[in-house]
């Protein structure tokens, strides 16, 4: 039985002010396709459950719906399921990637709105400001911003934010123009890097989404029997949402639901959220006491000292990003979170930068890596873990990366 929260908990969505529920129904993965598609062409057991899901969080408080423009068909197809399930406190979202024509930006706006059959959207995001270029494409004079201004000053849209996989240091950036209201970001347990960015919106008082905590966030939907043991007596997903929401900055989290049942495990840790002082500490007590036993406690005070960017490395090797994979996996058991990431890695473009360890020792000699991890305190060890990741998780790569 699917627990329900007679008052579900919402929090002021920065400077927004609107008063966001601090879960959101993420809509990537209720899609029949990731390909645009006619609503003719998606089967009948496909959008009933899609409507059942919407009826659900309409019924138990959860307003925001948020989706992007290139979900595939979600747009379309939660366009017809709004209309047969209408919520007057419904905040809609989705995102448009930026563009270097901004007339390609606003076409696709008029098809993102067409697609919703929506009159106005709550928020705006331009999705993906993941390189400098994507921020210049964006609030240089003339560009996408202006046009989102435009659509904001006639009234069809509310707020603009923008979502972001990109460095820390571009988020900040973004975030310190001053021109957002909100942003969709990246931040959990296992990936604390945008700290600094939660930081910055805090100053900027915008609202913050957390982008994909329970998949993103480790997979946690299949977690590792070692995870789910130092997390007991919470499941991986309560844990990691309390976490996330025990810090104030957080405003909601999505979940990218495909069945209602995806729900029951948040709405567990909502209801636990006013113990999450007492639940918190002492699973982050074994998580890290487990991570110092397997990997000692100088390699995980020290490991990213000196670490060169994946475009400072010999064929863009991502040594930061698979040194945190080797640590997951080693400390946490989450060999299948590492394994996926990895083979995305040279096929995840701007949304995932750099390339694995597979072209050590072929393309990569081992002396040039030690000559570009020349300030690493952990040279000789670093390269020795990038043969043993690419020993065990070589193979066919992943193309697929959700771009939520």
């Amino acid at each position: 039985m699917q627990q329900k929260i007679n008052s579900f908990p919402s929090r002021r969505f920065g400077r927004t002010e609107l008063n966001i529920p601090v879960l959101s129904l993420g809509g990537m993965r209720f899609q029949q396709s990731w390909n645009d598609m006619d609503m003719e062409n998606i089967p009948a057991d496909n959008q009933k459950n899609l409507e059942e899901i919407l009826k659900f969080t309409v019924d138990n408080g959860i307003h925001h719906v948020e989706t992007a423009r290139h979900y595939g068909s979600s747009e379309l197809q939660l366009g017809c399921g709004m209309q047969q399930f209408p919520d007057q406190k419904r905040i809609l979202q989705t995102k448009v990637p930026p563009r270097e024509d901004p007339s390609q930006f606003e076409s696709e706006l008029e098809r993102s709105f067409y697609n919703l059959r929506c009159e106005k959207l709550d928020l705006l995001s331009i999705h993906g400001l993941n390189l400098p270029e994507h921020l210049d494409q964006t609030i240089r004079p003339g560009g996408c911003l202006e046009v989102a201004r435009r659509w904001q000053d006639r009234g069809f849209v509310g707020h603009i934010g923008f979502s972001t996989h990109g460095s820390t240091d571009l988020i900040v950036e973004a975030i310190e123009s001053d021109e957002f209201d909100y942003v969709n970001l990246h931040w959990y347990f296992i990936f604390q890097n945008n700290e600094p960015a939660l930081a910055a919106a805090a100053k900027f008082d915008l609202g913050v989404f957390i982008i994909s905590p329970t998949d993103k966030g480790g997979h946690l939907h299949t977690p590792s029997e070692k995870l789910v043991k130092l997390c007991s007596p919470l499941h991986p997903i309560v844990f990691n949402d309390l976490f996330c929401l025990s810090d104030q900055r957080v405003h909601t989290l999505s979940v990218g639901a495909s069945k209602i049942e995806d729900f029951a495990l948040h709405f567990h840790a909502v209801s636990l959220l006013d113990k999450a002082d007492e639940l918190l500490p002492k699973v982050q007590y074994r998580l890290l006491n487990a991570a110092k036993k397997e990997l000692g406690e100088e390699w995980i005070s020290t490991w990213n000292e000196g670490l060169p960017r994946w475009e400072q490395t010999p064929g863009n090797i991502n040594i930061p990003i698979l040194m945190w994979l080797y640590n997951l996996d080693k400390a946490w058991g989450m060999e299948s979170y590492a394994k996926a990431r990895y083979r995305l890695l040279g096929n995840g473009s701007h949304w995932f930068p750099g390339t694995n360890s597979d072209c050590l020792d072929t393309e990569v000699s081992e002396d040039m890596l030690k000559k570009t991890l020349r300030l690493s305190p952990w040279s000789n060890e670093i390269i020795q873990r990038l043969r043993e990741l690419k020993i065990k998780f070589h193979g066919e790569s992943t193309n697929r990366l959700s771009t939520s």
